[in-house]
């Protein structure tokens, strides 16, 4: 090569080099640290787009809000352990726990209160460092530098030890977070590998988590403390309560520990390892994890403030931190069944939180996820092949039988409607029928009587509604595959949620085995009375997204409507309680059941209004503060509320194609979608003030509408908002400008729907 030639590669290299610098890397606008202090209960460690391994700082055995094995309001720390579960009210998970100490080795964690009675560790926040894929803190005891960063199926752990003398690094099977180890074993397979498994009951009835470890420096034995035995060296052990101490006698200032973790064996661990981390550096793992994020989070690009960049990309990566791969690299893992089944060429899919995740996760999935969203569709068939019926709240292969309805059948319908249709229908329709027929959570009543008595089932009326809208779900599907009779039946299930309403004083309300409403013990503001789930009548009342028209016609009409949802938002404000936080008057963002209310105006004409309340929510919900999230963060649900309506429209109604205009928050934002397309988002005039929606356009053409549809997003084009400072109240107005939203197919009254239930 000549001098010359030399010279032109260097240049064409430097100019590369230079244009993609010029692209911005969105995942450096991530804080992983947002949602860990208030209710949100997400966690601060290190994970990948979907990735099994969450591997994270845990506090030790706390209240609820350790949820997520971490709370901001806590100064110490026990150790890094890999799984996690981001932002639900229920814990769980937290498995294989690692701590590195200095010093002879104590075998107790010890408490928050005394940490000197244990390993555990006081920590400084101002040492803590979290960004997408990588997680640091100073631990102050042992005078450690710790840092994780984490693979897709593996963790990695790197440890700098300021005075590197008598150096161990704790294995602990026994953190308690609303589980209990029923039996750890392990084995030493060489000086610096050891593997095992920890058997756990918990929120998820009976989980196994196999690890494979390798230590970068050899360890000079092996200490363990098993059950009520006093501690030694040993290479292999189980019991119910199992702590090891990795011994190292030859000083190191540096020690990582790479960890491959399996359902389904050690060895499945060990190709885990092997396949992603053997033979990587530290460093090189966590750039490969930031730019997975950065890949995942450029399908969206925005133009905003950094703050606002904060809060809309920690959302997306808390959107995609659900569900997650649950499969090893072979394609084995533990089903529903408790047996080994192989997933082929596509991972696997676990946690889903669907009684959360139907409203507006999905819906995002389907945006900028559609292949992998089918792909969660195919697992979820899998998963109903192995259980027998869909599952309610799955996690780690288990059905923890936890909330309300049968939302597996709005995940499926919703990506069918949409096109989305890479899975076995008649399975589908299988498995959402035989769902939907058992007689178990109140729904053997709904066939027989038409509602679900609240003296006989308990949170009757939320338990109903949703069912209801689920039926409309399976009856959309039925209708497109051709099954007539199953489409008349369920259509007509669907309307059930009319027996609830009162005309009376305008509620959904329970109803008694007589069929006489629940005036005697009813309040509408209530919360977790017994005739609702994690809300009250006012939340539960607005819950009919199957049927908006027919719902605002109970009402009694637009005006009434309207005011109706006025007096909801407009109301004096209760204590938050719980997960029912977040909240405007009596409506409640921090939990699921009120999300979609703040678009329903739209159905009535008003979207000015929608537009007010949802920027309303936005300012005061979501911050890029700790406590920057009102409530449970819920598998990525809170965080895609946020994403769909920072970018001016949400959808309703799951399982169909409309998406409900609001207001955007940014002045260009761009959708970078799977098929090569762009969708543009621009909103001129935008400022705090001008949120209102003067006009819109659609490629340029006027668009009175006030809502677009899925075929619009994904064929791409420019969707542009005219911002004002004051309301246009003829846009959307007109009835052909308004979302549909009903049945008209065998369409009943109340008095008819309950005359004779079974026939229908």
């Amino acid at each position: 090569m000549t001098k010359f030639q030399k010279l032109s590669t260097l240049i064409i290299v430097a100019i590369i080099s230079i244009s993609c610098c010029d692209k911005e890397s969105v995942a450096q606008w991530v804080d992983p640290m947002i949602g860990t202090d208030y209710h949100a209960h997400t966690f601060p460690g290190a994970t990948l787009p979907h990735g099994f391994v969450q591997l994270s700082p845990d506090n030790g055995p706390g209240g609820w809000d350790w949820c997520g094995g971490y709370h901001s309001s806590d100064k110490t720390i026990i150790g890094f352990s890999h799984t996690h579960i981001s932002g639900t009210g229920v814990r769980d998970l937290c498995d294989i726990t690692i701590m590195p100490q200095v010093g002879e080795p104590v075998f107790e964690f010890g408490t928050a209160d005394d940490p000197d009675s244990g390993y555990r560790s006081r920590i400084s926040h101002s040492t803590e460092k979290a960004e997408a894929g990588y997680y640091a803190v100073y631990l102050e005891d042992p005078k450690i530098q710790a840092e994780v960063t984490a693979s897709y199926r593996c963790g990695y752990h790197r440890y700098t030890f300021d005075n590197p003398t008598q150096q161990h690094i704790m294995l602990d099977f026994n953190y308690w977070n609303g589980n209990a180890t029923r039996k750890a074993s392990f084995r030493v397979v060489d000086e610096r590998t050891i593997e095992g498994v920890r058997v756990v009951n918990g929120w998820a009835p009976q989980r196994e988590v196999h690890f494979y470890a390798v230590f970068s420096e050899p360890f000079s034995e092996v200490v363990a403390k098993i059950d009520d035995k006093e501690p030694g060296a040993t290479t292999q052990g189980e019991g119910r309560k199992v702590t090891l101490a990795a011994k190292f006698n030859k000083p190191a200032k540096e020690i990582t520990v790479k960890v491959g973790i399996s359902s389904v064996s050690a060895e499945g661990a060990k190709k885990n390892y092997e396949a992603e981390i053997a033979g990587k550096s530290f460093n090189k793992v966590r750039r490969e994890a930031m730019a997975e994020w950065n890949k995942e989070l450029s399908k969206i690009e925005i133009e905003a403030s950094e703050t606002d960049k904060r809060i809309f990309y920690t959302s997306m990566y808390h959107a995609l931190a659900a569900p997650i791969i649950f499969s090893d690299v072979d394609g084995n893992y533990r089903g529903m069944d408790g047996k080994i089944h192989n997933s082929g060429n596509e991972p696997h899919y676990t946690l889903f939180s669907f009684w959360d995740t139907f409203r507006a996760a999905h819906p995002l999935y389907t945006i900028i996820e559609p292949e992998r969203n089918e792909s969660y569709v195919r697992s979820i068939i899998e998963k109903w092949k192995q259980l027998g019926m869909l599952p309610m709240w799955e996690l780690h292969c288990n059905d923890t039988r936890c909330m309300i309805g049968y939302h597996a059948a709005s995940v499926i319908v919703d990506a069918y409607m949409k096109g989305y249709r890479n899975f076995d229908h008649e399975e589908a329709m299988k498995a959402m029928i035989a769902t939907a027929e058992r007689d178990e959570f109140g729904i053997k009543y709904v066939k027989e009587l038409g509602y679900i008595p609240a003296d006989k089932e308990g949170s009757s009326v939320s338990k109903a509604v949703e069912y209801a809208y689920d039926d409309w779900c399976i009856a959309q599907m039925a209708k497109q595959l051709g099954k007539k009779d199953i489409y008349d039946r369920y259509i007509v299930r669907a309307q059930y949620y009319k027996n609830y309403y009162d005309p009376t004083d305008l509620f959904l309300k329970g109803r008694y085995s007589n069929g006489k409403f629940t005036n005697d013990v009813f309040s509408a503001t209530a919360i977790y009375h017994s005739h609702y789930v994690e809300g009250n009548a006012w939340h539960y009342t607005f819950f009919a997204p199957q049927d908006v028209e027919g719902h605002i016609e109970l009402i009694g009409g637009d005006e009434r409507y309207v005011a109706r949802l006025d007096e909801m938002f407009d109301a004096e404000t209760p204590e938050g309680h719980g997960d029912v936080t977040g909240n405007i008057g009596q409506y409640s963002h921090g939990n699921e059941p009120s999300h979609h209310a703040a678009y329903l105006y739209s159905y009535a004409g008003q979207p000015w209004k929608t537009q007010q309340r949802v920027k309303r929510i936005c300012d005061e919900m979501y911050t890029d503060t700790r406590s920057g999230i009102c409530g449970n963060e819920d598998c990525g649900q809170m965080s895609a509320w946020y994403i769909l309506s920072a970018m001016g429209f949400y959808q309703v109604t799951p399982g169909s194609n409309d998406y409900i205009l609001g207001t955007p928050r940014f002045a260009n934002a761009q959708l970078n979608l799977t098929n090569g397309k762009t969708l543009k988002i621009v909103a001129e005039n935008l400022s705090a003030e001008n949120f209102y929606v003067k006009e819109v356009r659609w490629n340029g053409e006027p668009y009175a509408k006030s809502y677009i549809t899925h075929d619009m997003i994904t064929s791409g084009g420019e969707l542009t908002f005219v911002m004002s400072p004051t309301p246009n109240k003829e846009f959307g107005a007109a009835k052909d400008a308004r979302p549909v939203s009903k049945i008209t197919d065998n369409k009943m009254t109340a008095e008819e729907l309950m005359a004779n239930p079974a026939k229908h």
